[in-house]
């Protein structure tokens, strides 16, 4: 099926509909969102600890000297407004005034609305919108209109657009460049999966985002666009989304396809693991330190949380009920009770080398190698405040630099991992963010005999409907 994708006014210009979703840390970046730009899109730059480059155009790796966490946390913060300001920089050059520019951010990154005026004031000009998602950013509507930047808040809800609206985005009505749907089952990174959603009984998002357009018309906003994101793959699939009066006005955003183009700064090694990829190898999970819900691909690093996992047992400070049986732990050999049936496990995992128990903040222990108990504590203690709050670390971004809930050994330093995957280590060993849809790399025909195509390539075949 043919389908007509006709330009639409997006952030103060007539673009093509397609926007490239913005994948942090450091994975769409100038280069890649440029490119998208200079195809007549919307590319956009993750301003989540972007990377910063030297006078000899090199990325250079933050290397953290400071001896506390808030130390630590400042010396983030300084290298975000950097990073971001120098992405995009790049950003504009490469698009050579064709498309729009926009930044992503995190609402619950450390240091969120300092990073965002830091680049914003730095980049006057040079970025139009800013999408953001994690947390409910309220703050985000007066701080884009004060630099006269359109804002994307990114929800995955009709019910969060109109706490969003009511508490303050009514207030600047006329710097809301759209409103993006990122379906909760379906996208890659963190998602917003509900208490009341099922993980595993995925929701249809036609009747969620036809609420949604509901919603925003109740408001007035009946020609503001609806960005779908998370699942989108061929555009001909979502034909009767286009002209249709209940939906309205309707953009699509691509987050995992741009991951696989010549201008995408990922490893090669990675891109060959994409086109690898079958259906079911992505796993929405529950480790991720910011509390969300997020998709990856199951590969080493999170086959080893899964297993840890699966290593967990209940106990209490006395005797009580069938807990009753006495298990020593740690270095000062603390007593607690476990169940019998607990203890044989226990014992169990020890003689298999899973010899460190490691308390959590839910009144449990977790079993791990020595090794693996030896980098959870290293990575807690070299926490660099990269959440505004952190199960891993128990880091918060307050005034006491902390939760208040002991380090959760079942969670991850996601700042390490994402480091360590954007810049070239082996993809297996590290959590490796990747929509739902990611399998159909190897389905799709225009990825045949491993083809990568660049941005431009890409826009070209996403506006023929495949």
């Amino acid at each position: 099926m043919s389908i007509t994708l006709k330009p639409m006014m997006l952030s103060g210009k007539e673009v093509l509909p397609l926007i490239e979703g913005g994948k942090g840390v450091a994975v769409s970046n100038g280069e890649s969102s440029g490119a998208w730009a200079a195809a007549g899109g919307i590319g956009t730059f993750s301003a989540v600890n972007a990377d910063r480059i030297d006078e000899n155009g090199q990325v250079v790796r933050t290397i953290y000297k400071g001896k506390s966490r808030k130390a630590r946390f400042e010396e983030l913060v300084d290298q975000a407004i950097s990073g971001g300001i120098a992405q995009a920089k790049i950003a504009h050059e490469v698009a050579g005034g064709e498309g729009r520019i926009h930044a992503n951010i995190l609402w619950e990154m450390g240091g969120a609305e300092r990073v965002l005026h830091g680049v914003l004031e730095g980049a006057k000009g040079l970025v139009h919108g800013v999408t953001c998602g994690a947390g409910m950013p309220f703050r985000l509507a007066p701080i884009a209109a004060s630099y006269q930047v359109y804002y994307y808040p990114i929800i995955s809800s009709a019910r969060a657009f109109r706490a969003l609206w009511l508490r303050s985005y009514r207030k600047a009505p006329e710097w809301l460049g759209g409103v993006v749907y990122e379906d909760p089952w379906l996208a890659g990174g963190h998602n917003g999966l509900s208490n009341s959603e099922d993980p595993l009984k995925p929701g249809d998002p036609y009747p969620r985002v036809a609420e949604l357009r509901k919603t925003m018309n109740e408001f007035g906003l009946n020609d503001t666009p609806i960005v779908m994101a998370g699942g989108v793959w061929f555009l001909r699939e979502w034909s009767d989304w286009l002209d249709n009066p209940e939906i309205g006005p309707i953009t699509f955003q691509y987050g995992t396809r741009p991951l696989l183009t010549q201008e995408s700064p990922i490893s090669d090694l990675w891109k060959q693991r994409l086109l690898q990829l079958k259906e079911g190898d992505i796993r929405l999970n529950q480790f991720s330190p910011t509390g969300f819900y997020s998709s990856a691909v199951y590969n080493q690093f999170l086959h080893e949380l899964y297993d840890r996992a699966d290593r967990e047992i209940a106990f209490v400070d006395h005797p009580a009920g069938d807990h009753t049986e006495p298990f020593h732990f740690g270095v000062r050999n603390k007593k607690v009770f476990v169940t019998r049936h607990d203890h044989k496990l226990a014992e169990g995992w020890i003689a298999d080398g899973f010899s460190k128990a490691l308390p959590t903040p839910d009144s449990t222990l977790i079993f791990v190698s020595p090794e693996k108990a030896q980098e959870i504590r290293e990575d807690q203690l070299n926490c660099m405040g990269c959440l505004s709050q952190c199960k891993f670390s128990n880091w918060a971004a307050n005034d006491a630099g902390t939760t208040g809930r002991k380090a959760d050994p079942r969670s991850f330093c996601i700042q390490k991992t994402l480091q360590e995957i954007a810049h070239g280590a082996d993809p297996s060993s590290h959590l490796m963010f990747a929509g739902h849809a990611a399998y159909r790399f190897a389905e799709d025909p225009f990825y045949a005999n491993g083809f990568i195509p660049t941005a431009k390539q890409l826009v070209e075949r996403i506006c023929t409907g495949d």
